[in-house]
């Protein structure tokens, strides 16, 4: 079932201005300076949306899969996404931030989280069975992992050659990049374990 699912202007102003309205049922962001904002409503049809030029309205059974997950951006460290499929094959993206200047993406934490546990609430209703998948994929994840451990190894070894040779400033260097390297990508790998949840316990550490 597709069609149109603009939103009335005046409406349209204040879902893109506060990320949501009416407690979750709806959520709009913008994915890029240049273009119109993504429109999602929780409608009593299904899951209206409106992004990138297309749109649609979902039943909340023809929902096959949602995979939460933590990512990041330079621009904005606590960015949350939420991928969305159809039975249909096709996709759509929810994001916690939305763009609102060059230097400015702000984000719609509160207005994310209510609409992401509204549409789950919807579904579990409807007596949805798809799958609930939370963090990155396992093979991505695994690579991480190993990463991480051999940037880990690599620093310690140079700070205790650092160490033995007196490079006292050199070793202070490593120290600060290996608590900055740790907050980022160890905090990135953290939050985006592979893990399978249910309506009834939505991962915390994939929702703002």
């Amino acid at each position: 079932m597709t069609g149109s699912t603009d939103l009335p202007i005046s409406q349209l102003d204040e879902v893109t201005t506060s990320g949501s309205s009416e407690s979750g049922s709806q959520y709009a962001y913008k994915a890029s300076l240049i273009g119109a904002a993504h429109q999602f409503e929780l409608t009593d049809d299904g899951l209206s949306w409106h992004a990138g030029g297309r749109s649609g309205v979902w039943r909340y059974t023809d929902i096959c899969a949602i995979r939460l997950s933590y990512r990041p951006v330079s621009m904005q460290s606590r960015r949350f996404r939420a991928d969305i499929e159809s039975n249909g094959g096709q996709r759509i993206v929810v994001l916690s931030t939305s763009w609102q200047t060059v230097a400015l993406m702000a984000p719609q934490d509160r207005e994310y989280r209510e609409f992401v546990r509204s549409l789950h609430a919807h579904m579990q209703r409807a007596g949805s069975k798809a799958a609930l998948i939370g963090g990155i994929g396992p093979k991505t994840y695994g690579a991480g992992v190993v990463l991480l451990g051999l940037v880990g190894i690599a620093i310690a070894g140079l700070l205790v050659r650092a160490i033995q040779t007196g490079e006292f400033a050199g070793g202070l260097f490593l120290v600060g990049f290996a608590v900055l390297f740790a907050w980022q990508i160890g905090g990135f790998i953290l939050r985006n374990r592979p893990t399978v949840y249910n309506f009834e316990q939505l991962p915390k550490q994939l929702l703002p």
